[in-house]
């Protein structure tokens, strides 16, 4: 429940301060942070815990408003590149002070270290958690069983 309404809070934020939505906001940072703004689809998909044609069909919403670029990838004539434009660049970065300082109004600022540390080691056990299902579930596909292929 707070997850949720969390997110909701941040997504009003973030509309009512920028052109961006909270998902938009999300693939921008995952861009960005790398060094040249291009992440290989299935890739970007895979780390922000989307299915693939989540990604695809919001990352073409988002090339239509000119914050992304898709590129077709020279060594995969299957694969697609997003890259972040510059537009896409400006957005983020009008947008993050007031995105961040909401996530601190709103979650960081309210609990002390103790319970900052608490979140963190259970996010991380969880994580390892999500982890091998994600593994397992990628053995899975390879042959059926579960078993290495």
């Amino acid at each position: 429940m707070m997850q949720g309404r969390l997110s909701s809070a941040l997504a009003r934020q973030l509309s009512a301060e920028s052109d961006l939505s909270l998902q938009d906001y999300v693939v921008l940072v995952a861009l960005t942070e790398t060094p040249d703004g291009r992440v290989r689809l299935f890739a970007l998909a895979d780390g922000l815990g989307w299915e693939r044609s989540r990604l695809s069909h919001h990352a073409a919403r988002m090339a239509n408003r000119g914050l992304v670029r898709k590129e077709r990838c020279p060594s995969d004539r299957r694969g697609a590149f997003v890259v972040v434009t510059d537009r896409g660049r400006q957005a983020i970065e009008v947008a993050a002070p007031g995105h961040v300082a909401s996530v601190r109004r709103l979650f960081v600022d309210v609990l002390g270290p103790d319970e900052l540390d608490a979140i963190a080691t259970a996010s991380e056990r969880v994580l390892e958690v999500l982890g091998g299902l994600d593994a397992l579930a990628g053995a899975d596909a390879l042959d059926g069983s579960g078993a290495p292929g």
